[in-house]
């Protein structure tokens, strides 16, 4: 007996819906295998990682703050492959996106007033928009492979956080750690909802809500689509492939700078030499869990910000290495495009003897 794949005549909308809930029960299975092979008990952990921080307020608050960045990122992320175009370098966008919101509150620290923070967003964003245009304009211009140079980017844009942080901009009083000064108030997210999340995260479902809208009913997100889907039909519709490139990288970047100076203005008040557990690469896997799609990626975002806070948890009360939470992440993004396999195509299961007709389907 054997398992065949059998493309189907049309797309499943069945496993369209299907695919990703099968994909996070694998991943939590998966995930109690490996809590049995590291010799703890898999029903704890299961607990811990996945139910135990929504059932706390600091740890539902510390969720939906992981969560944030995910989803903004995601976004983006969304639109770029929607488009046929292969961002991989949301990290790197994020943290350019930093730096350039950072420029008020750590060169001009006595610049504060209301248009601070507006400021700070608005620089995040053309900061984030700038880096990702580079791997659009080589893709475009010299026909480059977008997902390589993107990501090769990622590194100079840390390494270029670590210098400044290090270097030229280290806080002058801050007994030489590599760190910059403690943003003012003027130069803070509020605090909204009775200090239960930042101003971050109403934002960041503004922005998602409102590209859902954008993408379901305007010409511009009929152009992403078409030209995703076809290139050849979306040039024959007067769409432009190179435009839309520019366009939906610049949109990634914006929303990945802006996600970063949210960042950096919020949970953490300051530069570092790491502002980032990985948000731009677990986006990756939010936008696919999330189906492409504004509204699934705040669940998916959801989601995946529990594993942050779940790995964390299951490190500090069972000892678990601080690797499975990455462990498992990856393990979803395997599971989930696996899993979207059998919208395209079914499983056959072919016995020895039997023929090509007379085999099964599942």
């Amino acid at each position: 007996m054997r398992l065949e794949l059998v493309k189907r005549k049309e797309h499943s909308q069945a496993m369209a819906l299907l695919s990703p809930l099968i994909a996070v029960t694998l991943t939590a299975l998966s995930a109690a295998i490996i809590f049995s092979i590291t010799g703890h008990n898999p029903l704890v952990g299961l607990y811990k990682f996945f139910i135990e921080p929504l059932t706390q307020q600091w740890s539902l608050e510390a969720t939906i703050d992981k969560a944030t960045p995910l989803i903004l990122i995601g976004c983006g992320l969304a639109v770029c492959y929607l488009s046929n175009n292969w961002n991989i370098g949301a990290e790197g966008q994020f943290v350019v996106g930093a730096l350039f919101g950072s420029v008020l509150p750590v060169l001009f620290p006595s610049f504060e007033n209301a248009a601070t923070l507006p400021l700070m967003l608005l620089f995040g964003a053309i900061g984030g928009a700038l880096w990702a245009l580079i791997p659009a304009l080589l893709k475009t211009r010299f026909n480059t492979n977008e997902i390589l140079t993107s990501l090769m980017l990622v590194y100079v844009a840390g390494l270029l956080l670590d210098y400044l942080v290090r270097g030229p901009w280290r806080d002058p009083g801050g007994y030489n750690f590599p760190e910059s000064r403690i943003f003012s108030d003027a130069a803070t997210l509020p605090e909204v909802f009775g200090g239960m999340m930042s101003l971050a995260a109403p934002i960041t479902i503004a922005i998602a809500v409102i590209l859902a809208v954008v993408l379901a009913k305007t010409l511009k997100g009929f152009e992403i689509r078409v030209m995703g889907e076809s290139p050849r039909a979306g040039s024959f519709a007067g769409f432009s492939a190179k435009g839309l490139t520019l366009f939906s990288f610049a949109l990634a970047g914006a929303l990945a700078g802006l996600a970063g100076t949210m960042e950096v203005s919020g949970a953490l008040n300051q530069l570092l030499p790491s502002i980032s557990p990985g948000y731009g690469f677990t986006a990756i896997i939010v936008a696919f869990l999330g189906r492409l799609n504004p509204i699934g990626i705040i669940i998916a975002g959801f989601v995946l910000a529990l594993s942050y806070i779940g790995g964390e948890g299951v490190q500090s009360a069972m000892g678990v290495s601080n690797e499975i939470a990455s462990v498992i992440q990856g393990l979803l993004l395997f599971f989930v495009l696996a899993c979207d396999t059998l919208i395209l195509y079914r499983i056959r299961m072919v016995t020895k003897r039997s023929t090509s007709a007379e085999a099964s389907h599942v």
